[in-house]
């Protein structure tokens, strides 16, 4: 062995301080970039938003609502206040509302689904990287499927959490203004940016473009730290057991105030081998948890709307969390299925791109426009049939009023 191997060879000195001030600095750019576009698409018309969110009584299309609303302007937080808007001002009922709030769920898991494109060209780190990012998806969607039928025939969330609302919540019946909890801390700085670019769909675009670059360099990062001795006995600590995973995820989360950032972090571990999707599940479900922290804020507002919607989605996630989380045997349906959803889009790479555009776009956007057009009709029918059933002598009296 030559001088030149055996100097290649000796582990080079890592700087520890360096890594930390790159994650965080990758961190705030992510925080920065889902909270600009979320920002940006909440500014596109907000009239039109809630027009969208109380067009429809049907729970399964107001569950599509929520998601397709959810995936494009990523953040739950800002569409459970759009929510809660519209359940206040009258037009939307309680239970009208609680699949949208289903549906948000659903939708936020876009994110970490989008983190897990970015090793498109990497076979076998494409293939963990899916599974993982669609491990939350699927979570969900099993939550959703348990708990829309009981809502939709015995109201089990809608009606448990006007009861806790009422009963054990301070509410203040004359509230009125502005719900708006769940803002990133880099807020000031976005709305600074939406100043110099007041162009929305401008906006739009180059915050699309900065968040996938925050992607990228904080996959690189968190490939890099978990690699360091440092961090890797961090990461064990992490999933060392479910409980533990599941508080860490819970904390973070909560501490964030966003289970996006929070299960899109988790995604280049599982793609770089470091933790597997069985250990990962947890921390998951931690975040599930952790997110309805904005249950708490939105109490201080005292609005019953707030209160109940808060509350419901609390119970939502809380659900979740005691099915899946004490049973490995139910623990290891999603996961399975993930890791199969992986080796399928591993084999023909157009399934993932397929499911994304199909489930949070295509099909809920579908739903939504066949269902406003089948109330039109009803609306012009209703119309009809009034105008026939009023007496020959009010028509010609209305007609002379009008000449």
């Amino acid at each position: 062995m030559t001088q030149a191997q055996v100097i290649s060879d000796i582990p080079k000195p890592v700087n520890y301080a360096a890594l930390v001030i790159k994650m965080i600095l990758a961190l705030a750019l992510f925080f920065l970039a889902i909270d600009w576009l979320t920002f940006a698409v909440s500014q596109v018309n907000d009239n039109t938003a809630r027009e969208i969110f109380s067009a429809t009584a049907n729970p399964f299309v107001g569950l599509f609502i929520g998601l397709l609303m959810t995936a494009l302007i990523q953040s739950s937080s800002t569409v459970t206040s759009m929510v809660v808007a519209v359940v206040a001002s009258g037009n939307l009922n309680f239970a009208s509302a609680v699949p949208m709030i289903m549906g948000a769920n659903i939708g936020t898991t876009l994110t970490s689904t989008l983190v897990s494109l970015g090793y498109v060209i990497k076979k076998d780190q494409f293939r963990k990287a899916i599974s993982a990012g669609i491990l939350h998806d699927f979570f969900n969607i099993f939550i959703v499927i348990i708990l829309l039928p009981l809502e939709y025939y015995f109201q089990a969330l809608s009606g448990s959490a006007a009861y806790i609302a009422t009963n054990y919540f301070s509410i203040d019946q004359n509230f009125s203004g502005e719900l708006s909890y769940g803002k990133l801390f880099t807020r000031p700085l976005t709305e600074a940016i939406m100043s110099l670019i007041p162009n929305v769909y401008l906006s739009i675009t180059l915050s699309v473009l900065l968040l996938f670059l925050a992607i990228k360099l904080l996959s690189g990062i968190i490939y890099k730290a978990f690699i360091v001795e440092g961090f890797k006995k961090t990461s064990k600590k992490i999933f060392k057991s479910p409980l533990s995973a599941f508080s860490m995820g819970t904390l973070i989360t909560a501490a964030v105030q966003s289970s996006t950032v929070t299960t899109s972090l988790i995604v280049p571990l599982v793609a770089a081998k470091k933790v597997s999707l069985s250990k990962v599940f947890p921390f998951i479900i931690g975040a599930n948890v952790g997110t309805t922290i904005t249950a708490v804020i939105a109490s201080l507002y005292k609005s019953e709307a707030a209160v109940s919607i808060a509350i419901a989605h609390v119970l939502f996630n809380l659900f979740g969390a005691l099915l899946f989380l004490p049973f490995p045997f139910l623990r290891n349906i999603p996961i399975n299925l993930a890791a199969r959803f992986g080796n399928m889009t591993t084999k023909t790479r157009f399934v993932g791109f397929a499911y994304i555009l199909m489930t949070f776009f295509v099909i809920p956007f579908l739903l939504i426009y066949f269902n406003r057009s089948d109330q039109s009709r009803l609306q012009t029918r209703k119309k009809a049939e009034t105008f026939w059933s009023i007496p020959k002598e009010e028509k010609d009296t209305n007609k002379s009023d009008l000449s």
